[in-house]
C-alpha cells in the first residue's frame, strides 16, 4: 500500500447500515480534497483503521467507488485512486457550464426568496472552511450549496447528474489554493452568487456562475 502522510480521515461512529454510506461519503470527499491522491493504491483493513471501523463496511464502500469511476481494483492489493486527465477536466467543466448556468439564471425569476437565504449557512460554511483551510469541510459545504441551489429547479435527475461530474472531476487545486492563502476569494463567490439571485439580476447570476466555473477548472490545473 503506497504511504499516505496526509491527516486521518474523520473517524467515525454510529451503527451498521449508516457505516457503508458514511464511509462512502468520508472518502468521497478525501477524494475531492486531495487527501487520498490519484496514482495511489490503499486497502480496505488499512482504510478501515484510519475510520475506527471494520474492513467490511469500507471494502462495500469502495466498490460503490468503483462504480462511480473514482476508484479501481487492484489485485491482492486494494483499490487504487483514478486519474483524471486535463482533457477529461475540461469536458466536465463544459458539461457542467451547460447545465449549471442556464439552470442558476432561471432561479433568478422565480425561486422562492426563504428557499434561497437557507442555502447562505452553507455558503457562509464554504468561507469559514477556506479560511481555515479545512479542504473536507470546504468541499461537503460546497456541495451541500451548489446541489441545494440546483435543486430549488425541481429537476432531480439534473441534481444527480452534476453531482456524478463533481465527484468525478474533483478540485485537484484545492491543496495548493489553500497553502497560497487564495481559497478564501473562490469561497466568496458563493455569497456574491446568492446576493445575486435575491436581487433577481439574472444577468449578474450568469456573470457569477461563468466567472465561478472558469475558477473551479483553474483549481484544477496541474
Amino acid at each position: 500500500m503506497t504511504a499516505h502522510d496526509g491527516p486521518a480521515l474523520p473517524s467515525l461512529g454510529g451503527q451498521r447500515p449508516s457505516y457503508r454510506e458514511r464511509v462512502a461519503d468520508a472518502l468521497r470527499a478525501a477524494l475531492v480534497a486531495g487527501e487520498l491522491r490519484p496514482g495511489e493504491v490503499h486497502s480496505a483493513p488499512a482504510l478501515a483503521g484510519r475510520f475506527g471501523v471494520s474492513a467490511t463496511p469500507v471494502r462495500e464502500a469502495l466498490l460503490d467507488l468503483v462504480k462511480e469511476g473514482l476508484v479501481d481494483p487492484v489485485p491482492n492489493k486494494g483499490f487504487r485512486v483514478t486519474e483524471v486527465s486535463e482533457r477529461q477536466l475540461d469536458e466536465y467543466t463544459h458539461i457542467r457550464a451547460l447545465i449549471e448556468i442556464p439552470t442558476v439564471a432561471g432561479l433568478a425569476a422565480g425561486a422562492d426568496p426563504a428557499a434561497l437565504e437557507a442555502l447562505r449557512p452553507a455558503a457562509e460554511a464554504i468561507v469559514t472552511a477556506a479560511a481555515a483551510g479545512d479542504l473536507i469541510g470546504y468541499v461537503e459545504a460546497d456541495r451541500r450549496f451548489h446541489l441545494g441551489l440546483l435543486a430549488l429547479a425541481g429537476n432531480e435527475h439534473l441534481v444527480e447528474v452534476v453531482g456524478d461530474l463533481r465527484k468525478r472531476s474533483r478540485l485537484y487545486g484545492l491543496t495548493a489554493l489553500a497553502e497560497r492563502g487564495l481559497l478564501t476569494a473562490s469561497a466568496q463567490e458563493h455569497l456574491e452568487l446568492l446576493d445575486a439571485l435575491l436581487a433577481r439580476d439574472e444577468a449578474a447570476v450568469r456573470a457569477v456562475m461563468t466567472r465561478h466555473l472558469g475558477h473551479v477548472r483553474g483549481l484544477w490545473a496541474r
